[in-house]
């Protein structure tokens, strides 16, 4: 019987295994960089293990150091999560060796399909090797892990050299093996997948399918059980593939089956030895706990001769701290709230005033809702976002509510190419243009009117804010009756609500201050001086950080002077295990490079400056 778990992992993975542990009465170890030192992680466990460093490279990706960890700490059981070294055979070996209980499939199956190369010879495909024009688009993948890090989409044969580095150098970084490969890639085909639980008794379960369509960058962002639209025959075909490869390799625990779903034909993309970040959409359908039923399997037990039944649907939406309209680059700073209406689940591995930080991946929450039918869940989640508390960086909550409300998502017609399509859209800013007057009011709450009476009304007070990338300058005048507004009733005004009467529709604003920062209700505001900085000025073509980072590289060959194209990269950042590619912003010259590889980069930081061609 397992009494104490170490999860070899972070944030909102391990406090999710953590909650179930806590529910079975077992014991629970974190193990945390120095990054993660206060992270929420380390918090809630019982027990708190340091790795020191920051780079995953140097702590979580360390199996020896995890392994060492569990030992001093009494564990008797090791769940690897998802990410990291969850798909490691040689982990899960290190792990039984030193005595413990692995939580996972047995190390033979992990190695022989957590290489997407290994896997794709052992269901009789094999990766491309020599790739010519005919070839294209193609697809250049890490063998090990997912998330999208180490995937690069290929259309010009003259790109593919440094797309299979750029892969190389980020699939090293995030799972610690920079093996490759190269497969054709199918636009716009849907994303679907099937969910296995197995035990060591020779049981397999498929639980249903997954749609995971909604990607960006080639990870999800929005999951749904079942996936929607599927024929009978193709449902049963995909279980039964799904199942054939778990007994291939003698699979125990729980897993995931990938396909790629165009012209009613499935296409097998890979086998994830692990829990998937999208696990709950199925655990809602089908009334189970997956990380309860991997413990159960690690000790022993059996699975039921036959799987629950399905009911219902649900939806889960992935929330980043990222700029969707800024090729989403992912943000960093304070969460100050963070909270969704009740009847939502919400998985997350930070809490009010935690620091989202630079060294991982941007994702702050999952936000699940289960419904009787589709289309109740879909407005639900849709709802219970646009509604949701999230105070601090920038996020992609209004690119959810707006997928979730898409046309072609509500109808089911998505497929893997719907951003590629609908991004300029779906960001479109669209600010409450009376978000900067609640601000400036709930601000001028109680400040002094100078005193006595005056026969000369007071001037207009004004106040400057930045919203959505715009400058917003408002007006309002103290009077004797309070705060007075052109063309707005002011009905209350205190620090926290404002109520304003507009066209005689009465609307509630919640306001909240953190520092020069301000959100009224879904809106974030940035109070802005009354006169511009001079020093912050930046010569035309300057290229400046969009997120804090580190510079891996440089293009070749470039320095200052170096003609460039338009397009053209420049340099590269990796931040939150993602790298970006910073490019020449017109055809010109090269007149200053400010930075070099290795060197940590700050928001704003001048990277670069090209002057255009006359």
């Amino acid at each position: 019987m397992i009494t104490c778990v170490l999860v070899a992992n972070r944030g909102e993975i391990a406090c999710r295994v953590f909650r179930t542990c806590r529910e079975l009465g077992i014991r629970t170890v974190a193990v945390h960089s120095d990054a993660d030192e206060n992270a929420l992680h380390t918090r809630v466990a019982d027990t708190a293990v340091r790795l020191p460093g920051a780079a995953p490279a140097d702590t979580y990706l360390r199996g020896d150091l995890i392994v060492k960890a569990a030992v001093a700490s009494g564990a008797d059981a090791v769940h690897p999560g998802y990410g990291f070294l969850s798909e490691n055979a040689g982990f899960a070996r290190a792990v039984l060796d030193a005595g413990l209980v692995w939580i996972g499939p047995p190390p033979d199956a992990i190695e022989a399909m957590a290489s997407k190369t290994r896997a794709k010879r052992l269901m009789g495909l094999k990766p491309l090797t020599d790739v010519t024009e005919t070839d294209l688009p193609v697809l250049v993948k890490a063998a090990a892990g997912g998330g999208g890090r180490g995937m690069r989409v290929v259309r010009h044969l003259a790109d593919l050299d440094a797309e299979l580095a750029a892969a190389r150098a980020e699939a090293a970084s995030a799972f610690g093996d920079d093996e490759v490969f190269v497969e054709p890639y199918v636009d716009n085909g849907r994303h679907v997948e099937v969910q296995i639980l197995a035990d060591t008794h020779g049981t397999v379960w498929p639980l249903g399918t997954r749609d995971c369509s909604l990607q960006r960058r080639h990870q999800k962002v929005v999951e749904e059980a079942p996936a929607p639209g599927l024929s009978e025959e193709l449902q049963e075909e995909l279980s039964a593939l799904a199942v054939r490869a778990a007994r291939a390799v003698d699979y125990a625990g729980a897993g995931t089956v990938e396909f790629l779903v165009a012209d009613g034909r499935a296409h097998f993309l890979e086998m994830n030895t692990r829990l998937q970040v999208e696990h709950p959409v199925t655990e809602a359908v089908f009334g189970l706990d997956l990380v309860a039923e991997q413990i159960r399997i690690a000790e022993g037990h059996p699975l039921d001769t036959t799987p629950p039944r399905a009911r219902g649907h649900a939806v889960e939406a992935r929330l980043y701290a990222e700029d969707p309209s800024r090729d989403w680059s992912p943000q960093t700073g304070r969460l100050h709230r963070l909270s969704v209406p009740e009847g939502i689940r919400l998985d997350t591995g930070y809490s009010d005033g935690d620091d989202i930080g630079v060294h991982y991946d941007p994702m702050i929450a999952k936000a699940v809702a289960h419904a009787p039918t589709r289309t109740e869940a879909v407005r639900k989640l849709a709802s219970a976002l646009e509604r949701a508390v999230i105070h601090g960086p920038v996020t992609n909550r209004d690119l959810l509510v707006r997928s979730l409300r898409h046309p072609e998502f509500t109808a089911a017609r998505m497929d893997t190419g719907f951003y590629d399509r609908h991004l300029p859209h779906l960001t479109e800013p669209s600010p409450d243009p009376h978000a900067p007057l609640a601000a400036a009011l709930a601000d001028a709450h109680g400040r002094s009117r100078f005193g006595g009476w005056r026969n000369v009304p007071s001037p207009p007070q004004t106040k400057r804010y930045a919203m959505a990338g715009e400058e917003h300058e408002v007006h309002y005048r103290h009077t004797r009756t309070g705060l007075e507004a052109d063309g707005v009733r002011v009905v209350h005004a205190d620090a926290h609500l404002v109520v304003l009467e507009v066209d005689g529709v009465r609307r509630r604003f919640e306001v909240a201050h953190y520092g020069d920062q301000v959100h009224v209700n879904s809106t974030a505001l940035t109070i802005l001086p009354r006169f511009p900085d001079p020093t912050t000025q930046h010569a035309p073509g300057s290229l400046l950080a969009p997120m804090p980072g580190t510079v891996v590289r440089v293009a070749e060959g470039l320095t200052a002077g170096t003609p460039v194209k338009a397009g053209a990269p420049i340099l590269w950042l990796e931040a939150m295990k993602m790298q970006h590619k910073i490019t020449a912003p017109a055809t010109g010259t090269l007149s200053e490079l400010c930075v070099v590889p290795g060197q940590q980069v700050e928001p704003g930081a001048l990277l670069a400056v090209v002057t255009a061609a006359l």
